[in-house]
């Protein structure tokens, strides 16, 4: 057995080197750290989600609040979604009409209408405020992301856009892309809003018009669609689905 005297040092009465040693090394260590955290950059903490001040929405419409939109049925899904009445839901419930029969049956929380939180991410989502911007299926379609849809389901969308003659634009045409997003691309006093509009409820009265009568794929639409997206400025650069 070593003679605990031998441990003792100079160092002090008690001391032993060893605690000298573990001292010393513990002083290093939070010297060099201390130097690695001063070296460090910054992290810069996240920005906050903006919060949209207007009176009006980024498309010109006013922010609504909920007692002055109303909850329409979406026809064919047992769904519902909150919207600006008159022109705005028509237009907008033909978009879902038609996604729901020709690009997949819409679910329980896939839709999302007019909304009273100020908080947006993009100038453009501040349409939910007015009631006249819907989202379909925004978990799958986030906020940035492009390429989601298969060229069968572009092909639809394409459709739609054209059937509606630019009262309606769609968030994947948008820069940053957003493909679950559709709004009322017109302001409020501009006549081909309530022209088309008008169109929509005549279709809904006439057996095989409208949602659910559709031939997206037939080559004249294909054709149309085409044309109308290559005159769309905001589809320029992008993947159109040429026609057949």
């Amino acid at each position: 057995m070593p003679d605990q005297k031998s441990e003792m040092d100079v160092t002090g009465p008690g001391m032993s080197r060893r605690r000298v040693m573990t001292g010393g090394a513990g002083a290093l260590t939070a010297a060099a750290l201390a130097s690695t955290v001063a070296a460090s950059p910054a992290i810069a903490a996240p920005e906050a989600t903006p919060e949209w001040q207007k009176g009006s929405s980024a498309n010109g419409w006013r922010v609504l609040t909920e007692a002055k939109t109303e909850e329409y049925l979406v026809e064919g899904s047992g769904l519902a979604v909150r919207l600006a009445t008159g022109d705005p839901a028509v237009l907008l419930l033909h978009v879902a009409r038609r996604y729901h029969y020709e690009i997949g049956s819409l679910r329980a929380g896939d839709l999302r209408g007019h909304t009273a939180s100020r908080l947006v991410a993009q100038p453009f989502e501040s349409n939910h405020l007015s009631g006249t911007a819907m989202a379909i299926r925004e978990h799958a379609y986030p906020l940035g992301v492009s390429g989601g849809l298969y060229r069968t389901e572009l092909v639809v969308i394409r459709d739609i856009l054209s059937e509606l003659g630019g009262t309606v634009a769609w968030g994947g045409d948008f820069t940053p892309p957003k493909e679950s997003h559709f709004e009322i691309a017109l302001a409020p006093t501009h006549p081909k809003t309530k022209n088309v509009a008008r169109t929509i409820r005549g279709w809904n009265t006439e057996p095989g018009k409208g949602a659910g009568a559709t031939d997206a794929f037939a080559p004249e639409r294909r054709t149309r669609a085409a044309t109308f997206a290559q005159r769309d400025p905001r589809a320029r650069g992008l993947d159109v689905p040429s026609s057949p």
